[in-house]
């Protein structure tokens, strides 16, 4: 049975998909431009940006003499026709008053769904150049592999590629009710969805069953893909599914989630994950019961 049309996870943030054709990304070892376009200035979580008749705009030209005391700089891709560029600002950095520093990550991120989805694509890109630089088997410098974001060891001759974390993030269903938990690091009004990292050995769907059981104290079945979401924070993917209740009462862990509830339309916490994210996306599209109902059976 296919599933109803409600919209793809494509169109989220930080999934590549919503810049369109405006943007290209770059080959890992190929030629890279000379080094001026548009430029991602990032601090930590947030990108630094021009604000223009009342419009976030990245900064272009050359690299700002008050950033070029922060290392070299990533070639991104093109974007808009334009190189796209991107690096770590120090943290310290005079910045000028006709920018402004903008989080692209959480419940007050400022930045549009284009800007915050290249400022993820680069915060991904630099904590990878970061993580990279050594061999973890003999520490012997690591030297890129032509054409693909990987890197070879010439010492060992091991090779590394870009650690991305699959992690399940799940839509509990029983008749018009829907579970929801509160990690134990959130405020008291704030709850999601059950999400966790997969571990070794596991499926997917193996993966959903435990992370339930484990957070909340119920069994589930009748387990079902319904998108993704690459979460750049630093490397993660997230992989939704929606899924039945069949027995057990709610029992939050008490280590990691401290409280685990079944909501409804009319209860729904006045925060359960922003609309940038994959959690809210299932939420939006799958809490209603007419559409749950229509899911039923789907392999």
């Amino acid at each position: 049975m296919p599933l109803p049309q409600v919209g793809g996870t494509s169109e989220l943030p930080f999934n590549n998909a919503i810049l369109g054709g405006d943007f290209i990304l770059g080959k890992p070892g190929a030629d890279r431009p000379e080094a001026k376009g548009n430029w991602l200035l990032l601090q930590g979580r947030s990108l630094i940006v021009e604000m223009m008749n009342g419009r976030q705009h990245l900064l272009a030209g050359e690299l700002p003499a008050w950033a070029s005391e922060s290392g070299e700089p990533s070639f991104v891709g093109i974007w808009q026709g334009q190189p796209l560029w991107a690096l770590e600002v120090v943290k310290g950095t005079e910045i000028p008053m006709t920018c402004t520093v903008e989080t692209f990550h959480g419940v007050d991120a400022t930045l549009d769904a284009c800007l915050s989805t290249l400022a993820g694509l680069a915060h991904q890109m630099l904590h990878w150049e970061r993580q990279s630089r050594f061999c973890s088997f003999c520490a012997t410098a690591l030297i890129p592999i032509a054409g693909t974001w990987g890197k070879r060891c010439p010492g060992c001759s091991n090779e590394h590629y870009p650690h991305i974390h699959p992690c399940i993030i799940v839509l509990v269903r029983r008749g018009d009710e829907f579970l929801l938990v509160r990690n134990a690091q959130w405020p008291p009004d704030r709850f999601s969805l059950v999400a966790g990292f997969l571990d070794l050995g596991e499926s997917l769907e193996e993966c959903v069953q435990r992370e339930v059981l484990e957070e909340a104290g119920i069994k589930v079945s009748n387990i079902r893909y319904v998108g993704s979401q690459n979460w750049p924070f630093p490397s993660q993917q997230m992989i939704g599914f929606l899924a039945d209740y069949v027995s057990g009462e709610v029992r939050p862990d008490g280590v990691e989630v401290v409280d685990a509830r079944w909501f409804t339309l009319d209860t729904l916490p006045q925060y359960s994950g922003s609309i940038r994210s994959i959690s809210r996306w299932i939420l939006n599209h799958y809490a209603r019961p007419e559409v749950a109902g229509e899911l039923r059976g789907h392999p």
